[in-house]
């Protein structure tokens, strides 16, 4: 098999008697694009936070490229790249000063880091609001500057947290080709609740519903028979 680079394994996070999520498990290989897919509310997010090191996990653990994310944290943040969503980014700054600025965080030397923001300047189409106030860029050069943010330290993998929310559909399709160019080479956990998402970008499905995997599988099995929206409301509508 092939290594696994995101594993979450038993991964339970409560707030008193409220269960976020319960025992949430799954393993996802080495280049790998894999849509994680539930309604709002379902512990999408909560989970994303977990395999992240955001939040720690009542119980289980989450691992990235083998690395504890709490026990491990800095070898486990090392290969990953988090972009939340509606990302943080500071207003006052340009997409070139925000780079310069998480890569000299990071550590980066100066020649390194001139050449990857080369790299995810072309990557990420930025050439025309390098030097712009992020404060004055729409909506999809913003999730383009956070893409690149992500994506200076060359991580083997990327977590994104609805990364098409509230973009138009020229954006949509921009991010979406982006997704599936990443894909080639990094292993992608995609959270989404749009399930034109999954069939664009996604080679495999985790479908969530009140905290718990209630499906795990390929696209074409999830909507074989009946289709994807009537599949998803029959994991998920009877809870809603």
């Amino acid at each position: 098999m092939s290594e696994a680079m995101i594993e979450a394994i038993g991964l339970s996070k409560y707030y008193g008697d409220f269960a976020a999520t319960r025992d949430v498990t799954f393993s996802i290989p080495r280049g790998q694009v894999v849509a994680f897919l539930g309604p709002n509310g379902a512990g999408k997010s909560t989970t994303m936070k977990m395999l992240t090191g955001y939040l720690a996990p009542s119980e289980g653990t989450a691992r990235i490229a083998g690395f504890d994310v709490l026990t491990a944290r800095e070898d486990a943040v090392a290969r990953l790249g988090y972009l939340p969503e509606n990302g943080p980014l500071y207003p006052e700054m340009t997409p070139l000063s925000l780079l310069r600025f998480f890569g000299q965080a990071r550590g980066m030397s100066s020649t390194r880091l001139r050449a990857r923001i080369d790299a995810v300047v072309e990557l990420c189409a930025l050439h025309e609001v390098l030097e712009k106030s992020i404060s004055k860029l729409s909506k999809g050069y913003r999730q383009r500057a956070g893409m690149a943010q992500v994506l200076l330290h060359e991580p083997d993998v990327l977590i994104m947290d609805e990364p098409t929310t509230g973009l138009d559909p020229n954006q949509i399709r921009d991010v979406r080709s982006l997704i599936r160019e990443l894909g080639q080479t990094k292993t992608i956990l995609l959270s989404t609740h749009i399930l034109q998402e999954v069939e664009a970008v996604a080679g495999r499905v985790i479908l969530i519903n009140a905290g718990r995997v209630v499906f795990d599988g390929e696209p074409a099995e999830l909507s074989a028979g009946e289709g994807m929206d009537a599949a998803f409301y029959r994991l998920t509508g009877a809870s809603a």
